[in-house]
């Protein structure tokens, strides 16, 4: 899985290297953490586009992000794509998550799904909020799931 930062540099290691690496950096700088994951998706004619971000905020201090794109061709229902968003936010979220413990950085699974009724996406709601909940993690969705709806949102091409 290939993983760059915002200015498009690559991550060279394996990413819970990269997580470990930069968390250990920020608090030997001083800097308090929380980490937010997010997926959003675009569909454009064949193809379905990916983008999951790592937003490491530093508190007070701005923040910064680590991003991984990837496309298919497979066709998804707007229920489906947003559980599949959900999916990979809680992968990466899973892969990392005894990092975050052991460093005590707080995590939040974002996800890009409207909480308003009226929107096609809150069909998903119910069974995301469940599926992040379950496995353990806090969960946001919009307007306050930022990594998703506004970080990922920007890095998906």
């Amino acid at each position: 899985m290939l993983w760059r930062r915002f200015n498009g540099e690559a991550i060279e290691w394996p990413i819970k290297n990269a997580v470990e690496k930069t968390i250990k950096k920020e608090t030997e700088t001083g800097n308090k953490l929380k980490v937010c994951i997010g997926t959003d998706s675009q569909v454009r004619s064949h193809d379905t586009e990916f983008a999951t971000v790592i937003v490491f905020l530093r508190e007070g201090r701005g923040g910064f992000m680590f991003i991984h794109n990837e496309k298919t061709t497979q066709k998804y229902s707007i229920k489906e794509r947003m559980l599949v968003e959900v999916a990979k936010s809680i992968e990466i979220a899973y892969e990392l998550c005894d990092l975050f413990t052991k460093y005590d950085v707080d995590m939040e699974v974002h996800a890009d799904i409207n909480t308003n009724p009226g929107f096609k996406s809150n069909e998903a709601l119910r069974e995301a909020m469940g599926y992040i909940l379950g496995m353990g993690f806090a969960f946001k969705a919009k307007p306050e799931a930022f990594a998703s709806s506004c970080c990922a949102d920007k890095m998906v091409n």
